[in-house]
């Protein structure tokens, strides 16, 4: 398992324990820099799943919004924990970690709900990110268009 993929797990891991104790992430995250302070060995996974977190945080209200905007009938507060954390850290990877592929951060999602949630989730998180990262893309290409045409 790469460290990347170590990190997205550290990251969902502390996501879902903010979402199902009902506490802060910020709270989550600084439990978890604790723990992380004392395994030095694991400071590669912990270094991005930080910047996951930290970016999830930063961006959730835009974040949330595509989730709710693009589930066709479902809102967060109907979706299984793990799913709302693994669908907030695919969204982040897609729209503000230029550093990993479209495809991989859809994938490692995918890999996540298939052995982690239900039975429908891999093809639900799949289906969601995929037409985020479709409509963001052609967001970017007509703006990049119109500033071409300034």
């Amino acid at each position: 398992m790469s460290a990347r993929t170590k990190a997205r797990k550290r990251a969902l891991d502390i996501l879902y324990v903010a979402d199902l104790r009902e506490i802060p992430i910020p709270q989550a995250l600084a439990t978890e820099a604790e723990r992380a302070a004392n395994e030095p060995a694991r400071e590669a996974s912990w270094l991005y799943a930080r910047e996951i977190v930290d970016g999830v945080i930063d961006n959730r209200a835009e974040i949330d919004e595509l989730i709710e905007t693009y589930a066709q009938g479902w809102t967060l507060a109907r979706m299984p924990i793990v799913d709302r954390a693994i669908l907030r850290i695919g969204v982040w990877e897609l729209l503000y970690n230029p550093q990993v592929p479209t495809g991989v951060a859809i994938s490692e999602a995918v890999e996540a709900a298939t052995s982690l949630s239900t039975d429908d989730s891999a093809g639900f998180v799949n289906g969601l990110l995929a037409k985020i990262a479709q409509t963001t893309a052609r967001d970017e290409a007509d703006a990049s268009a119109e500033r071409a045409g300034e």
